[in-house]
C-alpha cells in the first residue's frame, strides 16, 4: 500500500507533504488546484514501479518514469512539468509498503534524467486509473492513436484502461469480497458488459438483451469498467484504484451505492485514491467511516495550502464544505420564511 508522499514543485502543487495515507483516500479542491494532477503523480510513480523489469522489459527505471511522465501529462518535455517561477527542480518522493521512491529533475529536462532512486521490489500487482470520462465507446479509438499514430491526444490513463479492459474475463474462484462487490456493481446497473469479438466492439448485456454501448448511459459505462477489471483479474488484492471524479455521469443514489463497493473492495486490499469536489461524496465517505469505524482520509487544497485529516472525526473545515452548509442554511431560512 502506498504510505506517504511529498511533492515539490511539481505542476500547479508547490509543497504537498501527506504522511497519513490509507486505504481510501479522498483528495478534495476547487478546479485548478491540482486535484488530477496529484492523482497522476501518484500513478505516474506506480505504474513505473510496476512495469519495471516486468517480463522481458529491460529498461531503465529512469527510462520508464520519463516516458510515463511525458505520456501522462504530456508535456513537450517533462520539464514543463517543474512549477512555473519555481527556482528549485520538481522533486517526488513516495512511500510503498515501507520503501522509499525517490526522483528529481529541473526545467531543462527532456525525456531522460538521472536521479531516481533504485527500485529495489518492482510490483507484481496491476494499479488503473479511471478517467472522469468513458472509454468504452472510443476504445479501439484509443489503441489506434497511441499503438499505431502515436500522437497526442489520449495520455497514458487512457491508454493503460484500454489495454486492461481488452484482456479476456477470466473463470475460477474469487475472493468473496470481489464477487459481493461485482454482484452489487451488476444490481446497480442490472447487467453486465461484454466484448463482442465477431464485430469488434463494447456492448452492454441486459438479461437476454443487447445494447451498443454508444447508446448506454455514461454512469452504466463507468460502473461496468470497474466490474470487468475484477472480472478479468487484472485488479488483486494489491492493487491501487485512482478514480477522478467518482460522481461524474453518476444519480446519487448510484454515487451512494458505488461508494459503499469501493468500501468492500478496500477492506479486502485495494487502495483507492479519488479526487473529487463534491460534497456529496464527502458526506458520504465521512459516514462510512463512522458507521464502519474505519479511517477514511482526506486532503484538501485551500488557498494553496494543502491539509490532511481523518474523516472518522467528522467533516473537517473546508470552502467546499462551508459554501454546501451556507446553501443548506438558505434553504433553511426560505422554508420558515
Amino acid at each position: 500500500m502506498l504510505n506517504s508522499v511529498e511533492l515539490k514543485n511539481f505542476g500547479p502543487i508547490t509543497h504537498l507533504n501527506w504522511q497519513d495515507i490509507g486505504s481510501i483516500n479522498l483528495i478534495i479542491g476547487g478546479n485548478g488546484s491540482g486535484k488530477t494532477f496529484l492523482l497522476k503523480a501518484l500513478y505516474s510513480a506506480i505504474k513505473t514501479m510496476e512495469e519495471y523489469r516486468r517480463g522481458d522489459d529491460q529498461r531503465l527505471a529512469s527510462e520508464i518514469l520519463a516516458e510515463k511522465l511525458y505520456w501522462t501529462f504530456q508535456a513537450e518535455k517533462i520539464g514543463d512539468l517543474v512549477t512555473k517561477g519555481a527556482s528549485d527542480p520538481l522533486s517526488c518522493s513516495i512511500t510503498i509498503n515501507q520503501e522509499k521512491f525517490r526522483y528529481c529533475f529541473g526545467k531543462d529536462a527532456t525525456k531522460k534524467f538521472q536521479k531516481i532512486s533504485e527500485i529495489r521490489e518492482p510490483r507484481t500487482s496491476n494499479s488503473i486509473f479511471l478517467p472522469a470520462k468513458e472509454v468504452l465507446s472510443i476504445h479501439h479509438i484509443i489503441l489506434k492513436s497511441r499503438e499505431q499514430d502515436q500522437v497526442f491526444g489520449f495520455d497514458d490513463t487512457y491508454l493503460d484502461l484500454a489495454r486492461a479492459l481488452s484482456r479476456s474475463t477470466r473463470s475460477g474462484r474469487d475472493y468473496p469480497e470481489f464477487a459481493t462487490s461485482r454482484k452489487s456493481l451488476k444490481d446497480l446497473i442490472g447487467g453486465r458488459l461484454e466484448y463482442d469479438e465477431n464485430h469488434a466492439r463494447w456492448v452492454f448485456r441486459k438479461g437476454n438483451q443487447k445494447f451498443l454501448i454508444g447508446v448506454t448511459s455514461e454512469g452504466v459505462k463507468k460502473i461496468a469498467i470497474l466490474d470487468t477489471l475484477l472480472g478479468n483479474r487484472y485488479q488483486d488484492t494489491e492493487s491501487i484504484i485512482f478514480i477522478d471524479e467518482p460522481e461524474a455521469a453518476l444519480h446519487p443514489v448510484a454515487v451512494s451505492e458505488f461508494l459503499e463497493i469501493i468500501s468492500i473492495l478496500a477492506s479486502r486490499g485495494i487502495q483507492f485514491f479519488l479526487a473529487s469536489h463534491s460534497y456529496f461524496v464527502l458526506k458520504k465517505l465521512a459516514l462510512i467511516a463512522q458507521r464502519n469505524e474505519v479511517p477514511i482520509r482526506i486532503i484538501a487544497e485551500e488557498d494553496g495550502e494543502w491539509q490532511s485529516a481523518n474523516l472518522i472525526d467528522g467533516l473537517p473545515e473546508n470552502k467546499i464544505i462551508d459554501e454546501s452548509i451556507r446553501l443548506y442554511e438558505e434553504e433553511v431560512k426560505l422554508a420558515f420564511r
